[in-house]
């Protein structure tokens, strides 16, 4: 599989104007002739839509365009860029939905372009980070500390009988 292209370090993170996400539902839902509904989850994994706007400088936006058109295929490409969530600014996977809004001129010496970015995944932590998230520590280190004082107990348990 080819390495995919970088959004590039020189230029800026989204704006925070009109920045947010909206994720795709994994849920089906069925309406019940009773009046209730049943639902599950229907996917593991779902795509999230970012919303996203950038401000540049003209030779910003002359990167921006040329990347956009020669290195992400007119925005046909999946590539990796660093956006800010509640888990932080990290790299994420994500391709254009369409093509780009702008070059809008603002302030005089500035343009605004603005995307919709598709997120090949919802940005959330994973079972082990919501557990310790939830325990205050590692899931993973009270566990093993579980295991050894039972062990230790069984032992001993053993020794006295």
């Amino acid at each position: 599989m080819a390495e995919l292209e970088e959004y590039p370090d020189v230029l800026p993170l989204p704006l925070q104007s009109g920045y947010g996400f909206q994720p795709t539902s994994p849920l089906q839902r069925t309406e019940m002739s009773s009046g209730r509904a049943r639902q599950r989850r229907m996917y593991s994994t779902v795509p999230t839509v970012a919303s996203v706007t950038w401000l540049f400088t003209p030779e910003e936006g002359r990167i921006f365009e040329g990347w956009y058109r020669n290195l992400v295929t007119d925005g046909a490409d999946w590539f990796v860029i660093r956006l800010k969530t509640p888990l932080g600014i990290q790299p994420y996977k994500a391709r254009f939905t369409d093509i780009y809004d702008g070059p809008t001129l603002k302030g005089g010496n500035y343009w605004e372009f603005s995307a919709e970015l598709e997120l090949i995944e919802r940005p959330t932590l994973n079972a082990r980070e919501t557990a310790d998230a939830l325990t205050g520590g590692s899931f993973t280190d009270a566990v093993t500390l579980l295991d050894d004082v039972a062990h230790q107990w069984y032992t001993r348990s053993w020794e006295d009988a």
